[in-house]
């Protein structure tokens, strides 16, 4: 007997979704997007599966914007174990070494400094990152380990919240692709110890907190309750992501013009960069760019219903 296809709905919105732990982002992103039942969806950057936290899901129209999402600062708390290292940098990992740990609060707080503003990484080799085609990570499992180039990243925010004993826990801000495996190895090394994260959580990503977030059981439930349409309510706007970047309101003939891919003045728009775009009715339209002649250029549109 032949199967019936699946008919997905065309829906669009962001769910902020607090990851659980043991699921990889790609995992989560297709168990949401089986209870909403949706044509099209992406996430904005891979969290561990040791990792909980912020992650922004994007269906329909919203994935069109996922990437300044992907691009936008990142915030985590995270707990260091202090004395030992692994081969992934992380508690799923085999353990390499072992320390004594001599270390107290003030030798971490002492140490954290070194840390904050522009820094180097090496991004370590499990990562997603890919050599020739294949990504780090499964090099690493085959015993194989590739030179890596340094990147520049910067740490916004690193602050101790406690510490006790062998662990630590520290709150992060940083731009984007920073790995915090590494810097906890690095801090670890730093203090002659040695360490490795033991817990991770995403507290924010870009405009988002974590108590904006829903979790998997609660999607879970709307769905047993209510089908695909009750996890509607949990859509936020396809351009929430983008709420501080400048908003300019075209007039019904402006916005028929912009809408076929015509540059189009508005009043009182910025004089350079990004700027979101709605019609007079408050409509979004997607997103422009002022060009240097003060017209401003579509770069991504939401599709008409």
């Amino acid at each position: 007997m032949a199967q019936v296809k699946r008919i997905r709905r065309n829906v669009s919105g962001i769910i902020l979704l607090d990851k659980p732990l043991g699921f990889t982002s790609n995992a989560a992103l297709q168990k949401v997007r089986w209870l909403l039942n949706a044509e099209k969806a992406g996430h904005t950057g891979s969290l561990d599966p040791l990792a909980t936290g912020v992650l922004p899901l994007c269906f329909g129209e919203a994935t069109k914007f996922s990437q300044y999402l992907l691009d936008s600062d990142k915030g985590y708390e995270t707990v260091m174990q202090l004395g030992q290292t692994t081969n992934t940098g992380d508690a799923e990992g085999e353990v390499l070494q072992t320390r004594e740990v001599t270390v107290g609060r003030a030798d971490i707080e002492a140490a954290l400094p070194a840390f904050r503003g522009p820094i180097s990484q090496i991004p370590p080799m499990y990562s997603a990152l890919k050599r020739d085609g294949q990504p780090l990570y499964k090099l690493a499992r085959a015993g194989e380990v590739v030179e890596r180039e340094p990147r520049s990243v910067t740490i916004t925010r690193l602050e101790l919240l406690e510490s006790e004993g062998s662990r630590a826990r520290l709150s992060v801000g940083c731009t984007k692709g920073t790995y915090i495996r590494t810097l906890v190895e690095d801090l670890g090394e730093a203090l002659g110890c040695g360490a490795y994260v033991a817990e991770l959580r995403r507290t924010h990503a870009g405009p988002f907190e974590l108590a904006q977030t829903v979790t998997l059981e609660a999607l879970e439930q709307a769905h047993a309750e209510g089908g695909n349409e009750a996890l509607d309510r949990f859509l936020m706007p396809s351009d929430s992501g983008l709420l501080h970047w400048p908003l300019v309101c075209l007039s019904a003939n402006s916005a028929f013009y912009w809408l076929h891919g015509q540059p189009v003045r508005a009043p009182e728009s910025p004089q350079f960069g990004m700027v979101r775009v709605q019609d007079d009715s408050g409509r979004f339209l997607g997103i422009g760019e002022v060009s240097e002649d003060g017209r401003i250029a579509p770069r991504r549109l939401i599709r008409s219903e």
